[in-house]
């Protein structure tokens, strides 16, 4: 049977081309005629909308939240390679894989089925050329003392980020608050000095003192963002998307997906929760160290209540691009937003060896110099 598809709806009225939304506009833009359309007005009621909680509790039970397509138009393919599920807006097309570069058969597209809808979404503001040259950048030869690998990358690589394209792909990710109340036991630790008598006379020794303690401390905690997807690695999005530019976040409107693909999320909304409660725990366990005080701390046991339970369903923009080098196949992500770039690079290892060989010369120039 044959996949059932869509008109665009994003058709530019003069050339009747399909328009694409432009991060450097801001609105969607013919690539034929220039010609552009502004986006959906943000009314205040929309964005309360956006930025409402859903119960966790709630939806968990009974699974009342919105349940929708991602847009009308949209097609859904499932990457044969890697196995993630990625929706595409016209003007784009299947054709590679963003995460893992496996070829996709556009014929094997279908509707976009039901899914929780987006609460929003932080639209592309970095360009696809300006992404481009932060990647270039990022991948050529420089002297950088806030980015030592790149000092030893290969002379190559400047070469083959000048063949490199992007794919832009919305992210799923989750959004939960919370409250906590927290009861501790541990003990703090307070720093005193005595001598002791050795061979070379008398030396000052630092002793710990312990008392134990128990306390309580409580922390609310707002927009904790998870990762939705298992095609990328979560502490690489947390890198790239440590937090949520809640400033940024538009009510969720197909437009924005226009020229660009999107992943359905693979990690439930009680599964991301549990993602979050060891974010949240990391936190708690800090709090804790501060509450006991003194110069050291020992925690013993941290039993934490948690109240006030929501979460939020939003997607962040991300340039893509994987490339082979030495046999190896490399993924770069570029936050769409901010411009960041993070990813894996190759080093040339006759420079790392070269850089060893200079370092041991000049530290037993040193030695000698001392002892001369």
């Amino acid at each position: 049977m044959e996949p059932t598809t869509s008109v665009n709806q994003y058709q530019c009225p003069g050339c009747k081309a399909d328009m694409a939304f432009d991060p450097d506009l801001g609105q969607l833009k013919c690539p034929y005629c220039g010609h552009a359309e502004a986006m959906p007005e943000v009314t205040s009621t929309k964005l309360r909308a956006t930025l409402q909680e859903h119960d966790l509790a709630a939806f968990i039970h009974t699974n009342r939240t919105q349940i929708a397509q991602l847009a009308t138009t949209a097609q859904e393919v499932n990457c044969p390679g890697c196995h993630a599920t990625i929706a595409f807006e016209p003007p784009d097309v299947a054709g590679k894989c963003p995460f893992c570069a496996t070829s996709i058969v556009t014929q094997d597209a279908k509707p976009t089925d039901p899914t929780l809808a987006p609460s929003g979404l932080v639209p592309f503001q970095v360009g696809q050329k300006a992404a481009l040259r932060n990647l270039r950048e990022w991948l050529a030869f420089r002297w950088d003392l806030k980015d030592l690998k790149a000092m030893f990358l290969p002379g190559q690589l400047k070469q083959l980020a000048q063949q490199q394209l992007l794919l832009g792909v919305y992210l799923p990710f989750w959004t939960y608050d919370a409250q906590t109340q927290s009861h501790y036991s541990g003990e703090r630790g307070t720093h005193y000095y005595t001598t002791r008598q050795t061979k070379d006379g008398t030396k000052r020794v630092r002793k710990t003192r312990w008392r134990k303690t128990s306390g309580h401390v409580s922390r609310f905690f707002d927009d904790v963002l998870v990762p939705a997807t298992r095609a990328l690695d979560s502490k690489k999005l947390h890198q790239l998307w440590p937090n949520l530019p809640v400033s940024q976040l538009k009510p969720y409107s197909a437009e924005y997906l226009a020229g660009f693909q999107a992943q359905r999320y693979e990690i439930l909304v009680k599964e991301g929760y549990e993602q979050a409660k060891g974010i949240m725990a990391n936190t708690i366990r800090s709090d804790v160290r501060s509450d006991i005080g003194g110069d050291e701390q020992r925690v013993h046991s941290v039993s934490t209540d948690y109240s006030q339970e929501t979460f939020k369903h939003i997607l962040l923009p991300v340039w893509m691009s994987t490339y082979r080098y030495g046999g190896r196949t490399y993924q770069v992500l570029i936050n769409a937003q901010t411009g960041k770039v993070m990813g894996e690079r190759p080093v040339a290892k006759w420079k790392v060896a070269l850089a060893i060989a200079i370092a041991t010369i000049l530290v037993l120039i040193i030695i000698l110099a001392a002892n001369g």
